[in-house]
């Protein structure tokens, strides 16, 4: 994991140099008056610009070491305030999202795999490969025109954290999360159809078949186990992927996530904001792909880490 983040950092911080546009001119040009270079060259001083790229890595990294992600070029506030208040609120969706996906898919993908080439199979197959045509934003606003034309009811616009009002930040929350968990659910039940048929289709079943185990034993204990790493890994995956990937969704929604924030930071050049997001971001999946490896020695015995 350290070597993988640290390698994003790296790469990040080149990167985001090597973009064409300079954040002080970009920021001193919004206010609409002519400025000096004195004045530009002193905001490059204040913002730590001005000195070389690996003094600023070493000053950067520095920070990282302390937990300070430094703060944003842009709005002049900790960037980890500033990802913070928004954090919660993309975690929320991403496990919604995530339970919304497993309900649906574990089981429609087993169905569909027992009962293969049947029109259970057939159904759940046209369900899922709708959830993969389906856009996740267009999903959501075909739910928010369902609500004004047929219930002229709208979903709050306005985020309320879940220990506040429960029910008012379900409310607003459910309806992206659905949206969200259906294309999920349409991966990772494609996912779980192959695997559990190609695990079906595996001597050891055949033998605990012929030996009389009863078949919903052979589905719990032998067939689904192991059918489930591939499925875990998916499902790792959109997790880490929905926690700042959704930035059209949550344009549709009127959510400032970690999306938004991502799009802001970059068009504004925002250097050290891009920096401690991209960290986040690589953050979660190496942690969730750390996560996934320890599932798959719980489901499966025979994996063992020396």
């Amino acid at each position: 994991m350290l070597p993988t983040l640290l390698g994003v950092a790296v790469l990040v911080f080149v990167g985001m140099r090597l973009l064409p546009g300079d954040i002080v001119e970009v920021r001193l040009a919004a206010e609409g008056s002519w400025i000096s270079q004195e004045t530009i060259d002193k905001e490059r001083a204040r913002l730590g610009l001005d000195k070389p790229l690996w003094q600023q890595f070493v000053n950067w990294m520095w920070g990282l070491a302390r937990l300070d992600l430094g703060e944003s070029m842009w709005t002049g506030r900790a960037v980890s305030y500033e990802i913070g208040i928004r954090f919660q609120l993309s975690l929320q969706i991403a496990i919604m999202a995530t339970l919304v996906g497993i309900i649906l898919a574990i089981p429609l993908g087993t169905i569909a795999a027992l009962r293969q080439d049947s029109w259970i199979d057939y159904g759940v197959r046209v369900f899922s490969i709708a959830g993969l045509a389906t856009p996740s934003f267009w999903l959501g606003i075909l739910m928010i025109l369902m609500f004004l034309i047929v219930f002229h009811w709208a979903p709050p616009m306005v985020y309320t954290p879940i220990w506040r009002d429960p029910w008012a930040n379900l409310s607003q929350l459910i309806w992206p999360a659905l949206a969200t968990g259906y294309r999920y659910s349409a991966v990772t039940t494609r996912m779980t159809r192959s695997s559990v048929l190609e695990v079906l289709r595996e001597d050891y079943i055949r033998t605990a078949r012929a030996k009389g185990v009863w078949e919903t034993l052979i589905l719990t204990r032998h067939a689904l186990k192991n059918a489930m790493l591939p499925v875990i890994t998916i499902i790792g995956l959109e997790f880490a992927f929905l926690m700042g990937g959704l930035v059209v969704t949550e344009q549709v929604f009127n959510l400032n996530g970690l999306g938004k924030l991502f799009v802001d930071a970059v068009r504004n050049y925002d250097y050290t904001m891009v920096q401690g997001l991209v960290l986040l971001v690589a953050f979660v999946f190496v942690t969730t792909n750390l996560v996934v490896d320890l599932l798959y020695a719980w489901l499966d015995p025979r994996i063992r880490y020396q």
